[in-house]
């Protein structure tokens, strides 16, 4: 079984905060290898890489940005910023163009500003800047609370219909007071009813709650 692309990543940035978040399952085929895996670094108090695919290659950029990033510091004596970061990741991907990561990159963090911003990525290194908000007269009124909702509700439908993301989701709110880590568990529970009559077939009912919030109908709890 191949290694590759094998999880997801959400990123959303608004005025003064931007959130990335990841599922926690690392696997291959129908094997889950672990359930409890980051797939967010964070690198400096206001940039977080957020990366997929094969999962050493994963380790091997990552260790090799934070040792440039640490020579980048002792050479001028202050940390890098988001759009140095997303200029390093852009080049130290484009010189393997010959034989490239098999990663996918979402760089979050904020810009000179304050403002939250976005870096994705292709294989070998071609860098585009987005900003992901709500539309219409209501965008500028998106706050972390709504986009970490909005980050949560995509990986409760995306475990239902991907083997290969689930467990847990890992987000990242970036803020100019600093990172803040949540985890939230994506509970996807399919109970099973037999009948209790000829007259009443099985039924399944889908719960995106916890499960000691879930009650089934007749002498079934949960």
């Amino acid at each position: 079984m191949d290694l590759y692309w094998i999880w997801s990543i959400v990123a959303i940035a608004g005025k003064g905060f931007s959130i990335i978040a990841a599922d926690t399952r690392l696997s291959s085929g129908y094997s889950i290898h672990t359930r409890k895996q980051k797939k967010t670094f964070k690198l400096t108090n206001n940039t977080v890489l957020g990366s997929t695919g094969c999962w050493c290659d994963t380790l091997s950029l990552t260790s090799l940005l934070s040792y440039r990033m640490q020579s980048y510091v002792h050479t001028h004596q202050k940390t890098m910023s988001t759009n140095a970061i997303a200029q390093l990741i852009s080049v130290m991907m484009y010189n393997k163009r010959f034989f490239p990561y098999y990663v996918s990159n979402i760089l979050a963090g904020l810009d000179e500003e304050g403002n939250g911003v976005i870096y994705s990525y292709d294989p070998i290194g071609h860098c585009e800047k987005t900003t992901y908000r709500a539309g219409g007269t209501a965008g500028a009124l998106l706050q972390p609370e709504k986009a970490i909702s909005i980050a949560i509700d995509t990986f409760i439908s995306a475990s239902e219909r991907d083997i290969y993301t689930g467990d847990s989701v890992v987000i990242c709110v970036i803020t100019k007071d600093g990172i803040e880590e949540k985890t939230e568990n994506l509970v996807t529970l399919v109970v099973l009813l037999l009948p209790l009559t000829l007259f009443h077939p099985p039924q399944l009912l889908y719960s995106r709650d916890v499960i000691s919030s879930c009650r089934a109908p007749g002498p079934f709890n949960v």
